[in-house]
């Protein structure tokens, strides 16, 4: 952030206390365990994104329900039902019927708290987070947008498969939850005819806890322990047996291996690149353009924030020159003058509701991001539509490949074409949030708000009107807080829009409609 010094040792010492705190001060959305709208029977037909057909992955054929090893289950699931201490029913409740969204909502509270630009050393240079020591300091990851965006992807993405898999094998099956099967049991949840074979929150807990660790490695003791307390839940929920819960853990690993597969080859590893290689980007675009964005930062980091995100493999696109936008207008040009004007009249005449805007959609350190807020949307119309665990797991896996997609279009641009902010371009100018460390154009906040509205949208299309809003509210906010001129937001919703409709065009062929 311009201007502002921070010491290593104190951000080291904020991290550790957000630590601490992490347990104690969650953010949860509150809502309940609701009866879904549908089953979606024909669910294990649908396209996956990693896995090639549900079949790729095997689980044992069940025990029938009359057997003496699924009594015996039975028993078991009943005696552990008898004796449940408050704390263990209040983690049934947490769980509910649609434990996506918590895990969803954890993956969130662990970006924000990874949010937190690396601190500069005692010399004034800097130590970047890396993988190779997590611990650090500094601590890794850095959380910025991204990362997150690429994080809630791989997860959304291997829940969704995870659960097409189980619901091939649960109708393949049908064996009835304990509840059909002994009408003594009475669930903590609303009675469901869907099979209980394999667990469908077994396989979502074993995705969730095993790509969050491998996102946020230092968090992998608390990851176990959320995950401990959902596959216990399950059976003190009165929905799964042991045997449902163990074939979901498998189906889960196995997709957790694929989406590990395909994170260590889609080249993240390179996107933070040495300062040479980054100068030379920059002194690429001044070649052809005539101008080069350049860190305002004091003390000033040694490189952009990951240049070369823009060649991470996309989930949806082609390729990214497809969704390159076109040059943006040359300094000192009439539309480039005609938008320096208008970010000097919101800079001396700024009203309390653009203030409030551009304050809302910040977004910056210790927030979960653009992509985090999209999240929060989906999760509003996924509770309000009662979506089963599967459809939900849908809905973020479109939305959140096409954030990252965008994220990977936007910085393509950004580097690209090394456009400067506008603090570098209008003297004496000042803005009312920080300036990000790299390039204006096109904006990030439009091009993730865009295409997240696109896929939230096609969902839920009687609220399109309203995702497609806040998406140009977004794209304005960054006008309002001086980070962005108006072609940087204008073509970055466009450029959005364009990502968005990739991943729509893929859902709209997967089989669900």
């Amino acid at each position: 952030m311009k201007n502002i010094k921070i010491s290593y040792l104190g951000l080291f010492i904020l991290f550790l206390t957000t630590s601490a705190c992490m347990e104690e001060t969650p953010r949860y959305m509150n809502f309940d365990e609701y009866e879904f709208g549908n089953l979606d029977e024909n669910g294990g037909t649908w396209k996956t994104i990693l896995v090639f057909t549900p079949d790729q992955i095997s689980i044992a054929v069940p025990e029938t329900t009359s057997s003496s090893a699924y009594q015996a289950e039975l028993s078991d699931l009943k005696l552990q039902m008898e004796g449940l201490t408050p704390s263990q029913m209040q983690v049934v409740r947490y769980w509910t019927s649609n434990p996506i969204l918590r895990w969803n909502e954890i993956a969130l509270e662990l970006a924000a708290k990874y949010n937190l630009i690396p601190g500069p050393n005692a010399d004034g240079t800097y130590t970047l987070a890396s993988p190779a020591n997590p611990a650090g300091p500094p601590p890794f990851p850095f959380a910025h947008p991204p990362y997150t965006s690429r994080m809630l992807a791989y997860l959304s993405v291997a829940q969704f498969d995870g659960l097409v898999v189980a619901w091939h094998y649960k109708f393949q099956y049908n064996r009835p939850g304990p509840y059909k099967v002994d009408e003594s049991i009475k669930p903590a949840y609303p009675a469901s005819t869907l099979p209980s074979y394999p667990s469908d929150g077994a396989t979502v807990a074993k995705v969730s806890k095993d790509i969050l660790s491998a996102m946020f490695p230092l968090e992998a003791s608390f990851l176990d322990k959320k995950y401990q307390e959902h596959i216990a839940s399950l059976v003190h929920a009165g929905i799964n047996t042991q045997s449902d819960i163990e074939a979901g853990v498998k189906i889960g690993s196995e997709v957790v291996k694929l989406a590990m597969k395909r994170a260590s080859t889609d080249g993240m590893s390179k996107a933070q690149t040495p300062r040479p290689v980054s100068d030379s980007i920059a002194n690429a675009a001044f070649e052809k353009f005539g101008w080069k964005w350049q860190n305002t930062e004091v003390p000033q980091r040694p490189v952009g924030l990951t240049p070369l995100f823009g060649q991470v493999k996309m989930w949806h696109v082609p390729t990214v020159e497809e969704v390159r936008s076109p040059p943006p207008p040359a300094p000192g040009s009439p539309q480039f003058e005609a938008d320096v004007a208008e970010l000097k009249k919101f800079a001396a005449h700024m009203t309390l509701n653009q203030r409030r805007i551009a304050n809302w959609w910040e977004d910056g350190l210790g927030s979960y991001t653009p992509p985090g807020h999209w999240n929060k949307f989906a999760k509003l119309s996924i509770v309000k539509h009662k979506l089963n665990p599967l459809r939900t797991a849908r809905v973020f896996a479109y939305m959140n490949s096409a954030i990252m997609d965008a994220g990977v279009a936007c910085w393509d641009t950004k580097y690209y074409y090394h456009y400067p902010r506008p603090v570098e371009t209008i003297a004496g100018f000042k803005t009312i949030l920080g300036t990000p460390n790299f390039p204006a154009y096109t904006s990030g906040h439009s091009t993730f708000s865009s295409a997240g509205a696109e896929v939230l949208a096609h969902f839920f299309p009687t609220d399109a009107a309203q995702f497609r809003a806040w998406a140009e509210e977004a794209a304005m906010s960054r006008l309002y807080g001086g980070i962005h001129y108006r072609f940087d937001a204008e073509v970055g919703v466009e450029q959005g829009k364009q990502v968005g409709t990739y991943a729509v065009n893929k859902a709209k062929g997967d089989g669900a409609q």
